[in-house]
């Protein structure tokens, strides 16, 4: 007669959670006693980096979305900061690092007072190694979608952000990452993250962002190829599923002479778009497909000295936009807006005058194109500034 051992779910999980903490209790105490001199000691960093900027043409629709300077009306000129940053590390063991970073960035993040406001944008704890070549990262942290991949190889944001940052990717979320490689090296790897969806802010709803790149680093490390994905359900119930998920693919390669690189992302929003049927002149809900190409290039002109950097963008925002048969679109996601198709350039120079301090002249220009049926609006944004940049550690 045979007989079967059945546990309650409640105790199954004390369980395995008994197993994995005793589990986690041996492996440290390995790692302690084989290193015993390790002393915990932190380290304070950051930096920040703005512009005097003079805004010499707006566009006269004021389109946008949430572009820095598509408010600013023209002839205006300012000294501005866009982003000052202070964070420390604390290596609490060889197996467990602390951080935290406390930001002053968007004008939108200022106080009802007008003035710029820190709050806490990364505070996690990272465990090395909890598997061989698995870092696991708990808190609010940097997701996988740009900081670790296009972002280091454009190597300019202190000029402007990446392409998929510009639209409203997540760079940072409260969650879990695990991060691995697949070799010794480094040269294949992987993230995989879950996380709030809301950045800084509170949860607000029961859904979770779901992130995940893999990449592969060739030729000594010089060539980055990343593979990038994410999906978030937006607002789930019966008879209407409203969802958004992005693919993206960088291609970067980085030497002493030149760093060339591209980037390019589709997005697509489930029953994101509403718009007005030019035959039953009824509101329809439809599908939106958004698509971004990203091209830059940067190098030396004086070694550590002098530099150059240029960068290319085009956006469409609807790649199924019907002005035929809709009209008036409009969309339920806040940071979308359907109607017109930008086209991005910046370009400047790069002087350092001594290490770790930048001084940045440069232009910013933004052109629209309305996809609607008037469709030949046409205008832009031109910004000249004086970008600077400077790193404390």
């Amino acid at each position: 007669m045979k007989t079967y051992l059945r546990l309650h779910p409640a105790k199954l999980t004390m369980l395995c959670a008994a197993c994995f903490f005793l589990w986690t209790h041996a492996s440290q105490a390995q790692m302690q006693q084989a290193d015993t001199t390790f002393k915990p000691y932190g380290k304070l960093s950051g930096y920040a980096f703005g512009d005097y900027y003079y805004k010499a043409h707006a566009d006269s629709l004021n389109r946008g979305g949430a572009d820095q300077y598509t408010k600013v009306p023209e002839g205006r000129n300012a000294f501005q900061f866009r982003r000052v940053y202070l964070g420390y590390d604390y290596f609490i063991s060889p197996k467990f690092t602390a951080q935290v970073l406390l930001a002053a960035e968007d004008a939108s993040d200022a106080l009802q007072s007008n003035k710029y406001a820190f709050y806490v944008k990364y505070a996690n704890l990272r465990w090395k190694n909890f598997l061989p070549r698995t870092d696991l990262v708990i808190g609010q942290t940097a997701t996988p979608a740009f900081s670790m991949s296009s972002e280091p190889v454009w190597g300019y944001r202190s000029v402007e952000k990446t392409i998929a940052d510009l639209r409203k990717t997540p760079s940072y979320d409260l969650g879990v990452t695990v991060q691995g490689k697949i070799d010794e090296k480094g040269n294949f790897g992987y993230n995989l993250m879950v996380g709030n969806g809301t950045g800084a802010k509170p949860e607000n709803d029961k859904f979770k962002h779901f992130y995940g790149d893999v990449y592969a680093k060739l030729f000594d490390q010089n060539l980055t190829i990343d593979l990038y994905g994410d999906y978030e359900r937006l607002n789930w119930q019966q008879g209407f599923h409203h969802a958004r998920s992005m693919e993206k693919l960088f291609i970067g390669y980085s030497s002493p002479v030149i760093t060339v690189g591209a980037e390019g992302f589709i997005t697509f929003s489930q029953n994101d778009v509403t718009a007005i049927n030019n035959t039953t002149l009824l509101p329809d809900t439809l599908n939106g497909r958004a698509t971004g190409l990203s091209l830059f290039v940067h190098g030396p002109v004086i070694k550590n000295k002098l530099g150059f950097f240029a960068r290319m963008d085009n956006y469409n925002p609807d790649t199924k936009y019907d002005n035929r048969g809709y009209s008036k679109y409009a969309s339920f996601s806040s940071a979308y807006e359907p109607n017109n198709k930008e086209q991005f350039i910046t370009a400047g120079l790069d002087f350092t005058p001594v290490k770790n301090v930048h001084l940045m002249p440069n232009i910013w220009f933004n052109k629209y194109a309305n996809q609607g049926a008037g469709g030949s609006m046409k205008d832009y944004d031109l910004v000249y500034r004086l970008t600077f940049y400077f790193i404390y550690k």
